[in-house]
């Protein structure tokens, strides 16, 4: 019994090194995203850190309009880094869990 229980224990650990080591290669995992005309370039992280922003200079005539393209263009990068991430830590999470009969049907 405490041997499994031990068995189990260093699973844990090696998984949650494996997350933090995973978390870490995702900060140089690059997500790009342009608006629909190309005007405005937003580039993230998967752990969606902004690291750049490229506006071209006839948005800057208009805030108004400026402001919905970094609105739109951030949320639509966001939701592509997160995907990623989730994915990757998912992947890495289900991989370490013990083999409990059904736990496979939650990360289908």
């Amino acid at each position: 019994m405490f041997g499994d229980l031990m068995g189990m224990m260093g699973r844990l650990k090696e998984t949650q090194e494996k997350v933090k080591a995973t978390k870490e290669r995702l900060n140089t995992v690059m997500i790009e995203e342009k608006s629909t005309d190309g005007l405005l370039t937003v580039t993230l992280t998967a752990n969606r850190e902004i690291k750049s922003i490229v506006i071209d200079d006839s948005l800057l005539k208009d805030k108004e309009q400026l402001e919905d393209y970094l609105v739109l263009t951030l949320n639509k990068a966001i939701e592509k880094a997160s995907k990623v991430q989730e994915t990757e830590l998912g992947a890495v999470a289900k991989e370490g869990m013990p083999n409990i009969p059904g736990m496979d049907s939650l990360f289908k």
